[in-house]
């Protein structure tokens, strides 16, 4: 296979939602529609022994959230699909930022009770910032939630994009029937299944015909065809390349954990989603068509196994063909490097892989060279652009509670910073450890990891702190004298560039004018 049909066979998307929606829910139904599981498992840990495939790191089972990105490939009617499963905690929301980069489209989940809530709305935001096409899955229609009409006009005005059903739930809760495939023009009856597919397709050309009496009862099929007479008349027909510019998102319902209208959203989305796209670096665009290999690292996990003590990175290919054992450019650090371990994802499980194409999520084991947006090619120099890190909005300095384990800490604190979950700002005056993050969960999950992966006990102490700052200037000489007279609130990132550390908006103003030349920053790359 030529490395334009490898491109052509392959889906990379993310899914998103607000917490709770049934995101890895939804994740894990569509890996057993995709053969790759056998049996689903549970996202909360009360429920059923299996956990789902995708929450597989110890405090996500014991708290039913995902707290990371998980990366999962498969294939589905002769496509190749690299799956994202994002966090949806806010908390959490820089992970899943940084993740709609590697992305070429999303599916959003939606909860039919709660509509469109505020995380949603965030992450709409970063899609609509990149035109990153977007549909739309309404889930939980196993319960009474709200008019599916109503949905629609909700999801138009608060995430600002058109909509186009192309499946319509017949009633919903305890009276709900199933899904008819406005697209296919197919009706799905159901069994509710947590664990198993058991759905079967039937098709119904036209909406008249006697036997969709028969199989939902005539109330509901009456009901079916005037709502299929309304949306056929208010609706456009939907027009794949709008949804490719991200201007319309088709819209699907069901119940993920009980497998209604999974497979309706999965064909579509193999037939309709967009194939792996060009990527934009500093100095120009890169198709994925061309020849020579380019790709940047979204992520990285420390102790994906923690009897190995490994780090990996997981990098988009963009261009060319990924070949394992073959050198390429570290682009920042302007030397070859060669990976003999390239791994391909079921969330924790992996495989050896010995080449990859663009779309394809790779996993490098490394021991401390990749960072968050470090550029692989096979030897150009660019950078792939749009991977910063953000000021974060809360801080706490780390309390060592046992000295004995200071190294270990040390590590720890190091490793996971690079994993992009939290930042870590060390003070110049008494090199005090202050990590900030955009959440209060995530100094719960550094505590947790800290102490299961490295065996090293810390608390947190608040600091009243709105703001790091990252500071440059032209003129070195202003630069210094900045830095000496504001010694107390200076300090630097991982990566050993100043911060200057801001106690309230309002000093923030008076030092930014009265310091001219020195430029203030809120993210780290500038």
């Amino acid at each position: 296979m030529n490395l334009q049909e490898q491109i052509a066979k392959r889906r990379t998307f993310g899914i998103i939602s607000h917490p709770d929606a049934g995101k890895t829910t939804l994740t894990e139904k569509l890996l057993l529609f995709g053969g790759a599981i056998k049996t689903a498992g549970a996202v909360k840990s009360n429920k059923i022994d299996t956990h789902a495939k995708s929450d597989w790191m110890e405090i996500e089972k014991q708290r039913g959230i995902s707290v990371a990105t998980s990366v999962m490939g498969f294939e589905y009617k002769d496509i190749k699909i690299n799956l994202l499963d994002t966090p949806g905690h806010q908390d959490f929301a820089e992970d899943t930022y940084r993740t709609l980069t590697a992305v070429d489209s999303v599916i959003m989940v939606i909860d039919c009770v709660k509509g469109v809530e505020i995380q949603t709305e965030k992450l709409m935001e970063v899609c609509r910032m990149r035109n990153t096409p977007v549909i739309c899955f309404i889930n939980k229609l196993d319960r009474e939630g709200q008019d599916p009409y109503d949905l629609l006009d909700e999801v138009e005005e608060k995430l600002n994009i058109k909509v186009r059903p192309l499946s319509w739930p017949i009633s919903m809760g305890k009276t709900f029937k199933g899904v008819y495939n406005l697209y296919e023009k197919s009706l799905t009856l159901f069994q509710a299944s947590r664990r198993q597919v058991l759905d079967e397709q039937i098709q119904i050309k036209d909406l008249n015909d006697p036997k969709l009496d028969q199989l939902v009862g005539k109330s509901y099929a009456d009901q079916l065809r005037e709502d299929v007479e309304l949306i056929e008349g208010v609706y456009p027909d939907f027009d794949v390349n709008d949804y490719l510019e991200g201007k319309v998102a088709p819209v699907f319902f069901g119940s993920a954990v009980n497998n209604f209208g999974v497979r309706e959203l999965l064909d579509t989305f193999i037939r309709i989603a967009p194939k792996p796209k060009s990527r934009q670096t500093e100095e120009r665009e890169v198709k994925p068509e061309e020849d020579k290999f380019s790709g940047f690292v979204f992520k990285i996990h420390a102790n994906m196994d923690p009897k190995h003590r490994n780090r990996i990175a997981f990098i988009r290919v963009c261009s060319g063909t990924f070949e394992r054992n073959k050198p390429y450019l570290h682009v920042r650090n302007n030397k070859p490097i060669r990976f003999s371990n390239a791994t391909a994802f079921m969330a924790q499980d992996k495989e050896i892989l010995d080449e990859a194409f663009p779309g394809d999520i790779v996993g490098l084991y490394d021991t401390g060279n990749l960072k968050i947006g470090d550029t692989l090619t096979e030897g150009e120099q660019g950078t792939f652009k749009g991977i910063p890190s953000f000021s974060p909005e809360i801080f706490k300095e780390v309390i060592n509670k046992d000295a004995m384990k200071t190294k270990q800490l040390e590590k720890g604190l190091n490793q996971l910073m690079e994993e992009g979950v939290a930042q870590l700002f060390t003070f110049e005056v008494g090199s005090r450890k202050v990590v900030g993050t955009v959440g209060v969960l995530q100094f719960e999950v550094i505590q947790f990891r800290l102490k299961a992966e490295y065996n090293a006990s810390c608390e947190f102490s608040p600091m009243n702190f709105y703001k790091a700052c990252w500071i440059a200037s032209k003129d070195k000489k202003q630069l210094d004298e900045f830095v000496r007279s504001k010694y107390r609130h200076i300090a630097r990132d991982k990566d050993g560039k100043l911060v200057f550390m801001a106690e309230s908006k309002a000093w923030l103003q008076m030092v930014q004018d009265n310091y001219p030349e020195i430029e203030f920053h809120f993210t780290s790359e500038f």
